[in-house]
Parts: C-alpha cells; structure tokens; sequence
C-alpha cells in the first residue's frame, strides 16, 4: 500500500494560559495564537490582556510569535509584567 505524503504544515506557535482560581463561571477567551482558560473575571482578563500586550509588542518589533526566539519573548513577557516561575527542585 502506498504512502500518502504528509503535507508540510507551518510552524505555529500558541500561548496557553490557565486560570486555576475560580468563581463559578466557566472562561475561555481565544485569539489567533492564544488560547485563556478559566480563573475568575479578574485573573481571565489579565491573562488576556497580558497576551493582546505580547502580541502588540511582537508587531511593534515586527515579528511573529513563530518568529521571536525564547529569550527575547522572555524579555517581551518580562516587559509586560509577566515573571517566571522559579525552577522547581524535586527529589527522586
């Protein structure tokens, strides 16, 4: 049986964030590279517009988030007031 060739797909990348507080309501909220689900109407909206700040700045920069290397989307998400979590130090 003949191989039917995979078609070559773009590179896409996403931003994924989760709201673990909740109020009751249920929250999803997506964007053309993001996707914001639950959290309460304050930390939903957050996310957000913590996205819609990342996505402004790449186009500012000219780029896509495809495009921006790790470093500089870390710099960019820094810039909007997002910080990373410190490393996590399990023992086996």
């Amino acid at each position: 049986m003949a191989k039917t060739p995979m078609k070559d797909h773009a590179k896409k990348s996403v931003m994924i964030g989760l709201g673990l507080d909740s109020d009751g309501h249920k929250r999803v909220t997506t964007g053309k590279n993001f996707a914001m689900v639950g959290g309460t109407e304050n930390t939903h909206d957050e996310m957000v517009e913590k996205a819609i700040k990342i996505n402004e700045k790449l186009k500012k920069r000219g780029k896509e988030l495809e495009t921006v290397g790790a470093s500089e989307f870390e710099e960019i998400a820094n810039e909007v007031g997002l910080k990373p979590s410190p490393p996590s130090h399990r023992q086996n």
